[in-house]
Formats: structure tokens, C-alpha cells, sequence
């Protein structure tokens, strides 16, 4: 009777484990230190995920997937257990940047601290200071990002398209529409049909940045490719055009942390 007792107390306390280790709330995001240093760790649950992975995002950081059936107990292991390749690949880790009330971004560029007016109506103005440049943003205190990255979106397009109606004209040809986007990897786009589509983050660049990648989709227009056909109509129309893209490739990847 002992015996039986001794062995249905086990099995109880096994399922009880069992049940604590799933039910373990797995949070959004968690800690690791790396080289001495704690880092921001997003966490994602993904219902599609076969297993776990972390992946350097350019946005967000470092990004730890767990499949729908891990644990955080196992997640913790395995995050654990990818110290040292982080460690080895930390140079490559953007901190997420969230623009907002007292940021920092690079207007064209130039450090810039983004301001709150005070007031809910206005415009934006920029104002020169010893300092720092300061962008004078007007709104409720909680609508600022939103409103300083709707600003930048117009600043941009407001930018690409004065770049693309002087490439246009150099090189001979005609454009459709203009269009910003939210890309993570991209800097533009060149369809088939003519329309031009851009990273609006480029107004985060400095200009002649900016004048580069327009020249670039500009030249699209003309030659659908990468080739060294293609390469010359950049040069054509942008003879420093090694300038800009030697930026993007050294510089570019922060840009990608402005949210």
C-alpha cells in the first residue's frame, strides 16, 4: 500500500512540474549580459516556429523566436547557450532607436533633439543652436513620435523628389509616382512601371546620401539591373556617386534603428 502511495505521490509531483514549466509566462522581452555588458532582448512566440532562433534585427536587436511548444525554461538555455556568437557578432547589434519627446535623430545628417512646443497646433521649426539643433515639434506630449515621423516622411519626399526631377532631367527620362516607405532593409525601389518608391529614413542621412540613392533608382528607369551599364548611368548623372554609397554601406544599417 506504501509502495503504491510512494509511487502516485511521484507521478503527482511530476505532473505538477510538468504543468509549472508550461505554464511559465514567457515574457516580451528579457536580459543578457554579453561581454560584461546587458543587452535588451526582444522575445518573440511564434505559433510557425519548429525551433528556437536568435536573429540580429535591425530594428528591434536581437530577437529570440520561441516555438508555440517551447518553454522559457528551455529558451533561457538555449539563449544562454548563444552568448559567445553573439558575443563574436555584437558590432552587428543596432539598439532600437524609438523616436519620441527629448530623442536624438540625424536630421539630414545633423544631431538633432526633437522638442515639444507646448502647444497642440503649430509647425514644426527648426532652431540652429550652439549645441544642438533643435526641432520644435507641437502636440500633446504622447503624440510627438508619431508626429515628428509623419514630418520627416514629408521632409523626405519633399527632398527625393527635388534629387529625382534633376537625375530625371540629366539622363532623359520620365518618372510616375513618388512614394515613402517603412523598409527594414531597403533604402528604394524602381518598378517596372516607373514608380520610385524610398526608405523614408533616407531624410536621416546626410544629403548628399539622399541625392545617391535617388540618382540610383533614377537610373533604374534605364536599365532594370545591376549591371555595369546600369553603374554608368549612376555616374552619369551623379559622378560622386561612390561618395553616397560608401556612407550607406558604413553608416547605413544605423539608420535601420529609427522607429
Amino acid at each position: 500500500m506504501q509502495s503504491w502511495l510512494a509511487k502516485a505521490e511521484a507521478i503527482s509531483k511530476i505532473i505538477a512540474m510538468f504543468f509549472a514549466r508550461k505554464s511559465q509566462t514567457i515574457p516580451e522581452r528579457t536580459q543578457l549580459e554579453i561581454d560584461g555588458e546587458p543587452q535588451e532582448i526582444v522575445v518573440r512566440q511564434n505559433n510557425r516556429a519548429r525551433r528556437y532562433r536568435i536573429t540580429l534585427d535591425s530594428r528591434q536587436g536581437i530577437v529570440l523566436t520561441v516555438p508555440k511548444s517551447g518553454t522559457w525554461r528551455d529558451a533561457e538555455r538555449f539563449l544562454h547557450k548563444q552568448r559567445h556568437w553573439l558575443a563574436a557578432r555584437q558590432h552587428h547589434v543596432v539598439t532600437p532607436k524609438p523616436i519620441e519627446l527629448g530623442a536624438i535623430i540625424p536630421l539630414r545628417g545633423v544631431d538633432t533633439r526633437v522638442h515639444g512646443t507646448g502647444t497642440l497646433r503649430g509647425v514644426p521649426r527648426i532652431e540652429e543652436s550652439d549645441e544642438m539643433q533643435i526641432l520644435h515639434m507641437p502636440g500633446a506630449d504622447e503624440h510627438i513620435g508619431r508626429r515628428t515621423v509623419d514630418w520627416l516622411k514629408r521632409e523626405a519626399k519633399a527632398d527625393i523628389a527635388a534629387s529625382v526631377a534633376v537625375h530625371t532631367s540629366r539622363l532623359g527620362v520620365t518618372h510616375k509616382a513618388i512614394s515613402m516607405r517603412d523598409q527594414s532593409t531597403r533604402w528604394g525601389s524602381c518598378s517596372s512601371a516607373g514608380n520610385l518608391n524610398f526608405n523614408w529614413r533616407l531624410i536621416l542621412a546626410p544629403p548628399f546620401v539622399l541625392d545617391y540613392v535617388a540618382a540610383h533608382e533614377v537610373a533604374h528607369l534605364i536599365e532594370m539591373n545591376h549591371s555595369q551599364a546600369f553603374w554608368d548611368q549612376v555616374e552619369r548623372t551623379l559622378p560622386d556617386m561612390q561618395r553616397g554609397r560608401t556612407w550607406l554601406k558604413v553608416h547605413g544599417r544605423t539608420l535601420f534603428a529609427y522607429q
